[in-house]
């Protein structure tokens, strides 16, 4: 069981090199869900080479914004949301701690969730259950695996990681290989052409959906590796093992669900379960393994980093507690979803595009600050309040709350009631209102990122300038970048 919680890594733990980071991030998005996202992509109206462009930018863009993130953990060598207080000051980092904590315990129940509801559709169709019994069987058998490997931390992840790369890769190739008569090109190629707000609505929801869910933990992984480790290399591998799955996974994603309208409907219901009903029975269990496979393999990363957000945000107990607690609310939001929810698509767009926000707000920020910065981080000074990246700085959090309520004003969630407030600013602004052209353009997302990362570079280059002027604490780094 790994015990590092929040500390930095020494050097004598330091180790790999950044090409090993595409295993976990390569298992964690080889998920057979990047198939449904072809149904989900083609939802907002757009014809094929529309979806395959927005998300194809969608998906790249949004990993670059992780591999660069992951740079600060091979300069820091502890976890993102530590990492975070050079810009929002030690205890002012807990608003966006406790924000990142959300998002990862929302990734990781939907996860879990899918790949419950994905095993019972399976055993269902095998004739061996798929109710309510199957369903709960599913959820625990998936739960508990999740947990103890989050539990368990680093090392068992990077090796779980790898089995399930080599694993749900070759399988994903027979599955495609088996419904590849399923695609129709002139049904594909019929779909209609959508304007520029549904082709932009498209790819900010790829965004979201894919990197801006990763990156408050894009840090995580590479903080292990040596602090001498060139930083194009963890840029590149970051980026190059979490697009490459999905990008696959998109283009024969969109082609299925362009060839069937009643697939894409289906897959809206349940996304993994619906890609089944294409299988023969022979495959269902291989099926079953990959799907699962892959969903575990986020949810895992998501329950670690998870657990790391929320002794960011306070929590003061072990790591492993931490992960724990995550564990038990991941299974009582899954337990809702798989038994209480009547629509997944709907409720799963809202989430993701109210926290996106938020979130792209921070990395904005993020991003900024680590560009500006020209020396390492000064380790001891993350921890102390007295030290010189502050206690509660208020440029950063004004500078992150206007983000996200500039981006709250420019997004809408017709799925979700509880959302209704959002896209207030739509109006003002001359975009047509909650009801026009671009309502599910979801431009908040863009918003919050381009101002966050802006206004950081506007109002806090001198701040930085002054935390590095400073004598390096005793025991601290604060040694000129490589």
């Amino acid at each position: 069981m790994e015990t590092h919680g929040l500390d930095v890594i020494g050097d004598a733990e330091r180790k790999g090199a950044p090409r090993t980071l595409f295993w976990p991030w390569f298992g964690a998005n080889v998920s057979v869900l990047g198939l449904s996202y072809g149904s989900f992509v083609l939802g907002f109206g757009i014809s094929f080479g529309q979806a395959l462009a927005a998300g194809a930018l969608g998906i790249v863009f949004s990993f670059l914004l992780c591999g660069f993130v992951a740079v600060a953990g091979k300069r820091g060598s502890a976890p993102t949301m530590v990492l975070s207080r050079a810009a929002y000051g030690v205890r002012g980092n807990r608003l966006p701690s406790a924000v990142s904590w959300l998002l990862t315990v929302g990734w990781e129940t939907v996860l879990c969730a899918l790949a419950a509801l994905a095993t019972a559709t399976v055993l269902g169709r095998l004739g061996w259950g798929g109710g309510t019994g199957t369903k709960a069987v599913a959820l625990v058998v998936v739960g508990a695996l999740v947990v103890v490997v989050g539990v368990a931390g680093f090392d068992l992840i990077m090796r779980l990681q790898t089995a399930i790369t080599v694993v749900t890769g070759v399988l994903t190739l027979v599955y495609v290989g088996l419904v590849a008569d399923h695609v129709r090109w002139d049904a594909v190629g019929a779909v209609p052409a959508g304007s520029a707000q549904e082709f932009v609505g498209a790819l900010v929801f790829m965004m979201t959906g894919f990197g801006l869910g990763w990156v408050n933990a894009a840090a995580d992984y590479a903080r292990y590796l040596p602090r001498t480790a060139p930083g194009r290399g963890v840029v590149g591998w970051t980026a190059f093992g979490a697009s490459s799955a999905p990008l696959l996974l998109l283009v024969f994603g969109l082609l299925l669900a362009g060839s069937s309208s009643e697939l894409s409907t289906a897959v809206a219901a349940d996304p993994i379960g619906a890609l089944t009903t294409l299988l023969p029975t022979w495959f269902l269990v291989p099926f079953a393994v990959v799907a699962v496979a892959g969903l575990v393999g986020g949810a895992v990363l998501d329950i670690y980093s998870s657990g790391l957000a929320l002794l960011a945000a306070g929590l003061r107990v072990p790591r492993y507690l931490a992960a724990l607690v995550d564990g038990l609310l991941m299974i009582a939001g899954s337990v809702y979803i798989v038994f209480f929810a009547d629509d997944f698509l709907g409720p799963f767009t809202g989430f993701l595009t109210t926290l996106g926000v938020p979130v792209a707000a921070w990395c904005g920020v993020m991003l900024a600050d680590l560009a500006l910065r020209r020396r390492g981080y000064d380790e001891p000074d993350l921890y102390r309040p007295s030290g010189r990246y502050g206690d509660v700085p208020l440029t950063p959090l004004v500078l992150t709350l206007a983000a996200t309520a500039l981006g709250w004003g420019l997004v809408t969630n017709a799925a979700a009631d509880w959302l209704d407030w959002q896209g207030y600013l739509l109006g003002p602004l001359g975009l047509g209102g909650r009801t026009g052209d671009w309502a599910y353009a979801n431009l908040g997302v863009l918003a919050a990122l381009a101002l966050g990362f802006l206004g950081t570079l506007a109002f806090g280059r001198g701040r930085v300038r002054r935390q590095e002027a400073q004598a390096p604490s005793p025991a601290g780094e604060g040694v000129p970048l490589p």
